[in-house]
């Protein structure tokens, strides 16, 4: 066992460095409910409760919960109703864009 150097980071720090910010036309959210399929109903950083679409490439590979954080991208046409989920943050990463202030008008409980 050898001693850990100052550059190792740990897992934590690994997520947050890699932490996936909103762009413009992106929206934070909170999942609501399982619809079924692959469909959630969010309640999103606007106020609006949002019909999302998760796409194919996270719908195996990322499980989601009601409660999770996640980043939607609402569509051009019925932007106040439906969008699709583009990320969805981890418990750590959730946490931490909390206490920096980039949650607003949304709970994570």
């Amino acid at each position: 066992m050898g001693k850990k150097t100052g550059q190792e980071m740990t897992r934590e720090q690994v997520e947050i460095a890699r932490i996936r910010m909103q762009r413009k036309g992106e929206l934070l959210g909170v999942i609501e409910t399982m619809l079924g399929g692959d469909r959630i109903r969010a309640n999103c950083s606007d106020g609006n409760v949002r019909v999302c679409r998760i796409p194919g490439r996270l719908r195996k590979r990322v499980w989601m919960r009601p409660g999770d954080l996640i980043l939607v991208k609402p569509w051009v046409v019925q932007s106040d109703k439906r969008a699709d989920v583009i990320y969805r943050y981890t418990a750590t990463q959730a946490n931490w864009l909390k206490r920096k202030g980039y949650v607003e008008g949304i709970s994570l409980d």
